[in-house]
């Protein structure tokens, strides 16, 4: 068992008698939801994600009740209730501002869509319920008062840090071929290794990936990025799941870096490099492609190095363009290829470099751009290691001095505006905004005469003062 699989394990093993008399800390409200199903004759239980991360010691997201009761007995169990996806069996009950799936008990038909059963037939059976979901540590559910129900072995799947199918894995992925990416995303969220024969299944169905929608794929690769094991895409790639949902990594992992600052390829480079990013949407899907430019544009000189020239512009265009395939929303799209233009930009670490650096990435961007800096620094070779420390080290100094001292980085906090050059006596026009850049370019080198008189002062001495009005 892998260390991280053993953090993510139940902190102790339940024996029979225990599983039978555990006491998962289930809300309330859901279990007046059970109490009021079963008091009209119904089973109900919690079942799915909520019951694996209870065992987990982990604070479930959502609370899910499975019951025999039919959508619309539920509905007439309930004064508040929302149809949300009553043709598959779930209507959201709502107490108060809470509100609870509950789905009835089902038998699926066949997936003619790789999503969607070609029917739904209800069902009295927990069982038959069960033998539907994807995996083992999903198909658990768990009544206050019966206990646990675990038919397929979830339990110890969690205890051994395991991802496996319920059932025969090509039957559950031919229903859902998003499942597939559901294993890798699981596997990463928990530390878990994916079962051989599940993983089998994997390598022989991935193709199937192509006809699941990009906005359902992009759920799960975010997911799987943010995770505490982001890294874990490689077993997405061993399994062929990148192939398909994204080739270019494919190609970043077969791409060699012969160069002395990289002992990795461009893809294990990647991978390195998400590991040392903290767990956030914007900076995790920059560091998956902030070098994704650098197959395109490598080159090989006459003593066997690499050099990857241009490859930031290079792969903040088919950045975007990856990102908008995948569905991304526009500001995530901003903020990532923004990044990836700039993160290979290496500014002295001097005050006057530094403030010209901000300026040019931005106020809102700056401190972002560090930690992807730092993120692929660590993951790079050995190779002036120090050097490159104590640079970025610098930088963050100057930056943090820069804030401290309020320093002008921006038009925005020129002490100087439009306004007050008309009010001088300028005339308005494309050369008004020329001034101001360069009053700019003055202040982020003596960042001292940001003052509204020297400012004026220097704007009337420069030549300006020939547009002025007269």
């Amino acid at each position: 068992m892998s260390a991280s699989a053993a953090a993510s394990r139940p902190k102790r093993w339940f024996t029979g008698e225990e599983l039978i008399n555990m006491q998962l800390l289930i809300p309330e409200k859901a279990k007046q939801i059970i109490q009021k199903i079963e008091e009209a004759g119904f089973e109900a239980y919690v079942v799915g994600g909520c019951v694996r991360d209870s065992i987990l010691g982990r604070r479930p997201g959502d609370w899910d009740i499975t019951t025999s009761a039919t959508p619309q007995e539920v509905k007439r169990l309930f004064r508040r209730t929302i149809d949300t996806g009553i043709q598959h069996g779930t209507v959201t009950v709502m107490l108060g501002t809470d509100g609870f799936e509950v789905t009835t008990y089902r038998l699926d038909g066949d997936y003619e869509d790789s999503r969607h059963p070609s029917r739904v037939t209800f069902t009295g059976s927990l069982l038959e319920d069960l033998k539907r979901r994807d995996f083992t540590i999903n198909a658990m559910a768990y009544h206050p008062v019966r206990g646990l129900v675990d038919l397929f072995g979830g339990q110890t799947d969690l205890w051994e840090g395991r991802i496996r199918c319920v059932g025969e894995p090509a039957e559950r992925f031919g229903e859902d071929a998003l499942r597939m990416m559901r294993a890798v995303r699981f596997s990463a969220q928990l530390g878990f290794s994916i079962e051989e024969k599940t993983a089998e299944a994997i390598r022989a169905m991935a193709p199937n990936l192509k006809a699941v929608s990009a906005e359902r794929i992009q759920t799960e690769l975010t997911k799987l990025l943010v995770s505490g094991h982001p890294d874990y895409l490689r077993t997405a790639y061993e399994e062929g799941i990148t192939a398909v949902i994204l080739p270019e990594f494919d190609r970043c992992m077969e791409t060699p870096q012969n160069t002395p600052h990289h002992c990795y390829t461009v893809g294990e480079h990647t991978l390195a490099a998400l590991r040392e990013v903290p767990s956030d949407k914007v900076l995790r899907y920059t560091m998956l492609l902030h070098d994704i430019g650098k197959p395109a544009v490598r080159t090989t000189d006459d003593t066997g190095r690499d050099h990857f020239k241009q490859h930031g512009p290079a792969g903040e265009k088919l950045a975007e363009g990856i990102l908008r395939r995948l569905k991304l929303d526009n500001e995530t799209i901003r903020m990532v290829t923004w990044l990836i233009r700039w993160h290979d930009y290496r500014p002295a670490g001097e005050m006057k470099a530094v403030r010209k650096a901000v300026n040019l990435i931005g106020e809102e961007m700056f401190p972002l751009f560090l930690q992807v800096q730092e993120a692929d620094m660590l993951a790079q070779s050995l190779y002036k290691r120090d050097e490159k420390k104590k640079r970025l080290a610098d930088v963050r100094e100057c930056y943090e001095k820069i804030l401290r001292d309020g320093d002008c980085v921006s038009l925005k906090t020129l002490a100087v505006n439009g306004r007050d050059l008309i009010e001088a006596g300028f005339a308005p026009g494309r050369q008004m905004g020329e001034t101001l850049s360069r009053l700019l370019d003055h202040v982020l080198d003596h960042p001292e005469d940001n003052r509204k008189e020297i400012l004026l002062r220097l704007a009337e001495s420069s030549g300006d003062a020939e547009n002025t009005v007269q």
